[in-house]
């Protein structure tokens, strides 16, 4: 079966909605957090923790399994949840989904080597020093690894050197074979430093792919279980996300992502244009998204589906959430601090353990600490969501997000 998505529940004093999204391998509750498992693996979790924090989808990267192990062995394996043993509460295999790999076409391309988050600050800078991103999972500098053209990308494998041709086509291929119940069409991530001009052509470019993602998935008839989503652009510009918005929604497309980086100051205003051009009974999916406060921005402007590698990424660096905003276990202070890691946030699987403890694991270079760290970030934003969605059902969502923020990032 594809999906269906309804919405049960909604805020009255903002967009946010509460819905049940159906797949082939279960039922989602929306809004939710979706944990990033690059490789087919959570880093440093397993797969029965983060199910046990109270994920009910995961998140895969196409482009690193295309190269490593290779999609072809991932359908021998029963597919994508049969092969990372990702299971619901009641032992059955749950829902996953699959990016495109267009978010390595931004990362490897003309961004590679350089940082950045989703959410960027407002400076504008010139393209050259432009806010850009750095692939965790990729750790060589020798430059550039991606070239675009209008048919596709060219990628050069970080792992041996090897070319490899991604078209729209291909990347749905690769899906297909991956077997996630949600997948997205082939798309070209800009970042918010880039002009105008590039934007409206990374766009352009974005629909043309989208047309011929949706179209090679709609004549595979061995995939109609699964759904494909496709992607709205346009970068911080608002007219460029309501014209994509409608180009993307005139597809029928089984559900909607949005993509691309922003400035913070921008985010809403993106949201606010895109959101109204696509259909209400469809689900949206915010890409990359794992800040606390833009989580609840874009629950409130009415996003179902969050996923990023954040919660995961600080952990294994010594960074935790907490109710009092986020904290760093490897700075002096923490070293004797016996108290809980969150004493107002406990997260199963880490309860007993205290930020000292912690501390000295990651100080002593034990993974341990990591996976705890992981752990923890992860059942908080879980909870988080969690927690929106039972405020949206009450009809207290607003006072939910504000006493949050309040609370989060109080100096």
């Amino acid at each position: 079966m594809a999906l269906s998505f309804k919405t049960v529940a909604t805020d009255p004093s903002s967009n946010a909605r509460a819905g049940v999204l159906r797949t082939a391998h279960g039922d989602i509750q929306t809004p939710a957090f979706v944990p990033v498992g690059t490789k087919a693996s959570v880093k440093g979790v397993h797969p029965e923790a983060v199910q046990k924090l109270g994920a009910q989808v995961v998140l895969a990267n196409t482009y690193h399994l295309y190269l490593q192990p290779g999609e072809r062995l991932v359908k021998d394996a029963g597919g994508l949840a049969a092969f990372m043993n990702w299971r619901t509460r009641d032992g059955n295999h749950g829902p996953t989904m699959t990016d495109s790999g267009g978010f390595q076409v931004f990362s490897l391309g003309s961004a590679f080597g350089k940082t950045i988050t989703k959410i960027a600050s407002g400076e504008e800078l010139p393209r050259e020093q432009g806010i850009a991103t750095y692939d965790d999972d990729v750790r060589t500098q020798h430059g550039q690894l991606a070239v675009i053209d209008d048919a596709g990308v060219t990628f050069t494998s970080h792992l041996d050197g090897s070319l490899h041709r991604f078209t729209p086509e291909r990347s749905v291929e690769i899906q297909h074979a991956l077997g996630a119940d949600m997948f997205f069409a082939f798309d070209e991530c800009t970042a918010p430093t880039e002009s105008y001009e590039y934007q409206k052509e990374a766009m352009e470019r974005t629909h043309k792919w989208a047309e011929r993602s949706l179209a090679a998935h709609r004549q595979n008839l061995n995939a109609t279980w699964q759904s494909i989503f496709g992607i709205v652009q346009g970068g911080r510009y608002e007219d460029l996300r309501r014209e994509s918005a409608k180009a993307i929604a005139a597809m029928n497309f089984d559900g909607f992502g949005i993509g691309g980086s922003f400035s913070k100051e921008d985010m809403m205003g993106a949201l606010q244009a895109a959101i109204p051009e696509l259909p209400e009974d469809k689900p949206r999916h915010f890409l990359g998204i794992g800040e606390p406060e833009d989580i609840l921005t874009g629950i409130a402007a009415g996003m179902d589906l969050f996923d990023c590698v954040a919660a995961t990424r600080l952990g294994r660096h010594g960074s935790i959430y907490t109710m009092h905003g986020q904290i760093n276990l490897m700075n002096e202070k923490y070293k004797e601090d016996f108290t809980p890691l969150d004493p107002d946030c406990a997260v199963p699987g880490t309860e007993g353990f205290t930020r000292a403890y912690v501390s000295h694991l990651l100080r002593s270079n034990e993974l341990l600490g990591q996976t705890i760290a992981s752990m923890h970030n992860l059942g908080f934003i879980i909870s988080l969501v969690d927690g929106a969605r039972a405020a949206i059902h009450a009809g207290t969502f607003e006072a939910y997000r504000t006493n949050f923020i309040e609370t989060y990032y109080k100096k």
